[in-house]
């Protein structure tokens, strides 16, 4: 049985938005390997979230999750990899 490296772009609903606390809220939320800001536009910042998962299990259920958390606006599957 393999691994898989997931990013997922998460993007706050808003720049008022309090970055710090929906990390925390992420990371609570799944097996979180690492949080990344990165810039938008107009003060947006977007959440690249790294998730490592074994290959049987999947991620729906923790891509789910974090899309649930109060502040998320949206949540799309980026770079998807063996490791």
């Amino acid at each position: 049985m393999g691994q898989v490296a997931l990013t997922l772009r998460v993007m706050p609903e808003s720049t008022d938005i309090d970055l710090e606390e929906l990390k925390e809220k992420i990371k609570s939320a799944a097996d979180v390997k690492q949080i990344v800001e990165k810039p938008v536009a107009f003060g947006l910042v977007m959440l690249e979230v790294l998730l490592i998962f074994d290959d049987k299990v999947g991620a729906s259920d923790a891509e789910e999750r974090i899309r649930e958390i109060e502040g998320v606006g949206s949540v799309e599957a980026g770079d998807v990899t063996l490791i």
